[in-house]
């Protein structure tokens, strides 16, 4: 698939005129099939209950491990670096079909990732998360952290499928606008769809402490190095989950005009960068990954720069 404009030309436009990046689309998963499964939830394979988790001791490393996956700031504070969680990505406690569901994922691994250019161990893709969606750092190989999500994905894979791409598995691709996304049109839908929730400024929304609606960009979100940042897959979240509980409901390229909106903010530096130079890091890890605006012009500024 390929977007019409280029890099270049992006970067000369003011932030009302933005129409579409150009890239090739080279996902970071190629391997993964982005269609939907059935929309009629039979064909999809369903974990098992959480009253099924058993009594013993496995079952109490499972129970741990989600408690770690829908609050991960608190139950493993050493590795997060922002106000987010992992179920803020993989939702429903990562059982969703077409949300990055873990039982879905888990049965794939190793597999390799163009991200890193390598096969990875499941334990090496939890650690990916860790060190750019929760901007942080990798939980050790042999940390209870990692034992404990890993058991919690084993179980939710019980009876699934080892090596066999399951319907459910991605969140569904999205076409892209045929004249490019408009960050004008998606800061109006913004406005009218996700600003109750996630604050005008995309700053989240908290409870106390802890955020009950995780912010969108700036300090406490993601960084420029998770998968989030790339247009095409914040779309295809949006359209499949947003906004929360009326997933579906927006078009296609209001999905589209909504992520590059978002994600034409700053946010957290990539911990891959380059020589502290946005361009080099542009040109290595971010020039072929999906559509993103890392290292881009918007409002005279250009991206990637990171905040803290």
């Amino acid at each position: 698939m390929k977007i019409s404009c280029t890099a270049a030309l992006l970067s000369a436009f003011g932030f009302a005129s933005f129409a579409a990046h150009g890239a090739e689309i080279a996902e970071d998963q190629s391997q993964i099939l982005t269609g939907p499964g059935s929309p009629a939830s039979g064909r999809y394979f369903r974990p098992p209950l959480e009253r099924e988790i058993p009594d013993n001791a496995f079952g109490k490393l499972v129970q741990e491990g989600r408690a770690i996956f829908v609050d991960t700031k608190n139950r493993a504070p050493e590795y997060v670096g922002n106000g987010l969680s992992c179920g803020n990505c993989h939702l429903q406690q990562g059982r969703k079909a077409n949300s990055a569901p873990l039982w879905a994922a888990y049965t794939m691994y190793p597999a390799y990732r163009k991200k890193n250019d390598k096969v990875n161990s499941y334990t090496e893709r939890l650690q990916g998360c860790f060190q750019f969606s929760m901007n942080g750092k990798a939980p050790e190989a042999e940390s209870r952290v990692i034992a404990a999500l890993t058991a919690y994905s084993y179980w939710l894979a019980t009876g699934a499928p080892t090596g066999q791409e399951l319907p459910g598995r991605a969140y569904p691709e999205v076409p892209p606008p045929a004249g490019g996304f408009d960050l004008v049109k998606g800061r109006e839908v913004y406005a009218d769809q996700c600003a109750l929730c996630h604050g005008a400024n995309g700053e989240g929304q908290k409870a106390g402490e802890d955020y009950v609606f995780p912010p969108l960009w700036g300090p406490d979100s993601f960084n420029w190095g998770a998968g989030m940042h790339r247009v095409n897959t914040a779309a295809a979240f949006i359209k499949e989950n947003m906004p929360l509980g009326k997933g579906g409901t927006l078009s296609d390229d209001d999905a589209w005009h909504v992520a590059a909106f978002m994600n034409s903010h700053e946010r957290p530096q990539d911990p891959r960068l380059i020589d502290g130079s946005v361009e080099k890091t542009r040109d290595k890890y971010h020039a072929n990954d999906g559509v993103n605006l890392y290292g881009t012009v918007v409002n005279g500024r250009m991206l990637g720069q990171g905040v803290e």
